[in-house]
C-alpha cells in the first residue's frame, strides 16, 4: 500500500493476531484430544492388564497360565488390533489376535507401575503398549504386555482437528468483524477531525471542541494551543504592517509639502514627478491599510455572532444623507432587522461604506438596499439607478488590483478590495445589471 492507513493497519495486525492464535489453538487442542484418547486407551488396557494379572499363575513347568483373559471381541481376531502377552523365562501365553507373532520387549519395564510407550507392533502397525513385570509367588517373573493399534486413535484425532478447523474458522470471521468493529468505533473520534479542521482552516477563530476521549485530548489540545500560537504571530504580522503603513503617512505628508513649495518656487517639472512618486507610494500605503484590514477580518472570521445589518445600514446612509450628493438621493431600505453577517461593526461598516459611496457617487436620484435570507444564505443587494457598467468591466474591476474610478487620484478600498473583505468572511460578491438600470452589487454569506 502506498498510502498507509491506521485503520488497515490495526486491522490487519488484530487479524493475524487472531488467526495466529486460533492456528495456535487448533494444534494444541488437537494434540490434547490425542492425547485424552491415549489416556482412555491406556486406561482401558490398564484395567485388562489387572485382570490378567487377577488370574495369572505359573504352571508346574514355570510357564505363564491366565485363568481369566479380558472379553474383548479384538482379541479373537488374528491382527484384531487389541494384542495381550504374559511372558516368563520358560515360554510365553498370548492372546488368540497375535497369532504366531509377539510383542516387543521393553527392558527397561519396571514393577513399580504400568509403563507407557509407542513400538511398531506386527503386521506393519503402529502401537501403544503398557506392560508391567509382575513377581509372582515362589520367585516367578513375568511380564505383561497389552497394545492397541494407533490407527483409530489417529483417525478420531483427524476428525475433530477437521471439525474443530471449521468451528475456529467460523470463530475467526467472528472475531474479525468484533475486531473490524472495535477499530472502527475506536477510530471514531479521529474521523471527525477532519470536518472539524476544515472549520479550523475556513474560520481561523474557530477552535476544535474539547474531546471527551483522554487518548484524543492531547492531539485537540495541541492543535488548538498551535491554531493560537499562529494567531497570535498574524495578529503581530498584521499590526507590524499596519504600524509601518501608518509611520509613512507623516513623510508622505512632508514629501507634499516639499512638492508644492518646489512648484510655487517654479520648479513644475520637479513637482509633477514628485507628486507622481507621493501618489504611487500613498495608494502602496492604502493598499497594505486594506490588507491589514482584510487579515483582521479572516481572523475574526466565526468569532461573535456577527453584526446587525439594519442597524450598521442606517447608520452610514444617515451619514450619507448629509453629504451634498447624498442629499439628493433617495434611499430604499427592505432589511429585516434580526439580520446578521459574520463580520465585526467596524469591518462591516468599512465594507458598506464604500459600496454605498461608490452607489451614491453614480446614482441619479435613487439606491436601493435590501437583504433577506434563504437557503442561499444571507443575500444583501446595493443597487442604483446610474449608467452601470457591462459585463466585461464588471469582471475586470473585481480582479486584484482592479478599480471602477480608475480616473479618481483616490486610493480607497475600491470593488476588488471589497470582493477580498467579503472573502475573507467567508461570502463572494457579484456585480449584475440593477432592476433600477445602474450597477447591482449582491453580497452572498452562506448558511
Amino acid at each position: 500500500m502506498s498510502e498507509h492507513s491506521l485503520r488497515r493497519r490495526l486491522l490487519f495486525g488484530a487479524v493475524v493476531a487472531i488467526l495466529a492464535a486460533l492456528v495456535l489453538a487448533w494444534l494444541f487442542m488437537t494434540l490434547l484430544f490425542e492425547r485424552h484418547l491415549e489416556d482412555r486407551v491406556q486406561a482401558e488396557m490398564t484395567r485388562d492388564g489387572l485382570r490378567l494379572v487377577a488370574g495369572l499363575s505359573l504352571a508346574a513347568d514355570a510357564r505363564p497360565v491366565v485363568l481369566r483373559p479380558p472379553d474383548d471381541s479384538r482379541l479373537e481376531q488374528p491382527a484384531g488390533g487389541y494384542y495381550w502377552e504374559v511372558s516368563a523365562a520358560r515360554g510365553a501365553v498370548r492372546s488368540r489376535s497375535l497369532w504366531d507373532a509377539d510383542l516387543p520387549s521393553d527392558a527397561a519395564v519396571a514393577a513399580s507401575a504400568w509403563h507407557r510407550s509407542h513400538v511398531a507392533g506386527p503386521y506393519g502397525s503402529r502401537l501403544v503398549m503398557v506392560s508391567r513385570r509382575i513377581e509372582l509367588a515362589g520367585g516367578g517373573d513375568v511380564l505383561v504386555q497389552l497394545a492397541q493399534n494407533v490407527a483409530p486413535v489417529s483417525a478420531a484425532r483427524d476428525e475433530f482437528g477437521r471439525e474443530l478447523a471449521l468451528f475456529l474458522g467460523a470463530l475467526w470471521l467472528a472475531l474479525s468483524a468484533a475486531a473490524w468493529l472495535q477499530v472502527r468505533l475506536g477510530l471514531q473520534p479521529l474521523r471527525r477531525l477532519p470536518a472539524v479542521l476544515a472549520g479550523l482552516r475556513e474560520r481561523p477563530a474557530a477552535r476544535l471542541p474539547s474531546s471527551g476521549v483522554r487518548e484524543v485530548r492531547p492531539l485537540v489540545d495541541s492543535i488548538n494551543a498551535l491554531a493560537d500560537a499562529r494567531a497570535r504571530d498574524l495578529d503581530v504580522a498584521r499590526r507590524r504592517a499596519a504600524d509601518l503603513a501608518h509611520s509613512l503617512k507623516t513623510p508622505l505628508a512632508a514629501m507634499t509639502a516639499q512638492s508644492r513649495h518646489a512648484r510655487e518656487a517654479g520648479a513644475t517639472a520637479a513637482a509633477d514627478g514628485l507628486d507622481r512618486a507621493i501618489a504611487a507610494m500613498r495608494q502602496t500605503v492604502d493598499r497594505e491599510l486594506a490588507r491589514a484590514r482584510i487579515a483582521a477580518v479572516h481572523a475574526s472570521a466565526g468569532a461573535g455572532d456577527g453584526a446587525l445589518l439594519l442597524e450598521t445600514v442606517e447608520r452610514l446612509v444617515l451619514v450619507l444623507e448629509h453629504t451634498d450628493k447624498g442629499g439628493t438621493i433617495a434611499f430604499e431600505l427592505d432589511l429585516p432587522e434580526s439580520l446578521r453577517v459574520p463580520l465585526q461593526v467596524a469591518d462591516l461598516s468599512e465594507l458598506l461604506g464604500a459600496l454605498l459611496e461608490n452607489a451614491v457617487c453614480y446614482a441619479r436620484r435613487r439606491v436601493a438596499i435590501r437583504a433577506r435570507l434563504d437557503s442561499a444564505g444571507s443575500v444583501m443587494n446595493i443597487e442604483d439607478d446610474g449608467p452601470g457598467i457591462d459585463d466585461a468591466a464588471a469582471q475586470r474591476v473585481l480582479l486584484r488590483g482592479g478599480r471602477l474610478d480608475q480616473h479618481d487620484s483616490g486610493s480607497g478600498l475600491g470593488l476588488a478590495i471589497a470582493r477580498e473583505l467579503v472573502a475573507a468572511s467567508g461570502g463572494c460578491i457579484r456585480l449584475t445589471r440593477s432592476t433600477l438600470g445602474g450597477l447591482c452589487v449582491t453580497l452572498i454569506w452562506p448558511p
